[in-house]
């Protein structure tokens, strides 16, 4: 059973960064599918970024591109996402999750993007941004 547990979170002005965490733990960690998503308020969860731990280019949201970085430490079998240059549209709440679907194309693994993929949730950490 994996478990995550996300933090970082906060309240933040227009133009500020954060870092995420999200601790995995009860399963191996490499061959996983690893992913940020995120929910605002009235709207439906949708992808930030996801990368898959056994190597591989990350995909992101194109809203995110050039702003937001996923990264892992597999010593510490944690997952971050970097956020820099923050807009009040990342408003949201943020959600680490994994799950074993991927595909490979590219010359690389992808991780698959729909949440239906994922098996595995956090409980969630806030990030509110304010102009």
């Amino acid at each position: 059973q994996v478990q995550l547990v996300e933090s970082g979170g906060d309240s933040v002005q227009a133009g500020g960064s954060l870092r995420l965490s999200c601790a995995v733990s009860g399963s191996p960690y490499s061959g996983y599918c690893m992913g940020w998503f995120r929910q605002a308020p009235g709207k439906e969860r949708e992808v930030v970024a996801v990368a898959y731990t056994g190597g591989g280019s990350p995909d992101y949201v194109d809203a995110v591109k050039g702003r937001f970085t996923i990264s892992r430490d597999n010593a510490k079998n944690t997952l971050y996402l970097q956020m820099n240059s923050l807009k009040p549209e990342d408003t949201a709440m943020y959600y680490c999750a994994a799950g074993l679907s991927r595909r490979y194309y590219g010359g690389s693994w992808h991780c698959r993007t729909p949440t239906s993929e994922y098996n595995y949730w956090g409980q969630g950490t806030q990030v509110t941004v304010s102009s």
